[in-house]
């Protein structure tokens, strides 16, 4: 897979998860060149802006302000360099968030190595690529469509972590899936639990899992 200079396509991977990052390297490496990747978003600005890759894949929810905080700190330095989301979250929020902070695209990490090689190259091209439930969050959010949760003063309390927790607990999972499907331990899934339990003023998963319902976040 090549860029328009016939070189193949240099890509940049951010998450803060280390088995996540070596399965995708691992996938992509027939595809493109993988020059680096980072943990933090410290560490991505920096080596982002030292290594000057043609796409980055961005992971949404990651401490220090996720993806956002990259892509605010990114966008007007380096314009040229553009970003795909691949993230867990499937939430209008997040997709929403990331397109409006100059994200060329989002694609939920279920997603095939083909299908993402493919839309790195697009993204990479100029082209806007999404998962396809994903794309109609964007439709409506950019018509102006009042039934899309952009902003919520209650949910604005969690951090991005404990937003995951609760989309996943709220989808039915149990803490040890939960654990597995982020990559932390049970214990930490229980303490995110009881902080959402906390900031939310609930006493249980069935509130929390109907709060969340009401929010269109599951």
């Amino acid at each position: 897979m090549t860029d328009q200079e016939g070189g193949r396509l240099k890509v940049f991977l951010v998450d803060d998860h280390a088995m996540f990052r070596a399965g995708v390297r691992a996938e992509l490496g027939a595809h493109v060149d993988v020059i680096g990747e980072a943990s933090t978003v410290a560490e991505a600005v920096s080596k982002i802006a030292a290594s000057e890759p043609d796409v980055v894949l961005l992971d949404v929810h990651m401490p220090d302000g996720g993806g956002r905080a990259v892509l605010d700190a990114m966008r007007r330095s380096h314009p040229h360099v553009r970003f795909l989301a691949l993230s867990v979250s499937d939430a209008a929020e997040d997709v929403i968030g990331l397109i409006r902070a100059g994200a060329r695209g989002y694609v939920t990490k279920t997603i095939s190595p083909d299908e993402l090689a493919a839309a790195i190259k697009r993204v990479a091209d100029g082209d806007a690529v999404f998962s396809p439930r994903l794309a109609g969050f964007v439709l409506d959010a950019f018509a102006s469509r009042p039934d899309v949760p952009v902003a919520d003063p209650e949910l604005d309390q969690l951090t991005n972590r404990e937003r995951e927790v609760l989309r996943l607990l709220a989808r039915g999972y149990a803490y040890k899936e939960i654990a597995k499907e982020l990559y932390i331990s049970i214990k930490t899934v229980e303490t995110h639990v009881s902080n959402v339990l906390r900031k939310l003023q609930m006493s249980n998963r069935y509130e929390l899992s109907r709060w969340a319902a009401d929010r269109r976040l599951v």
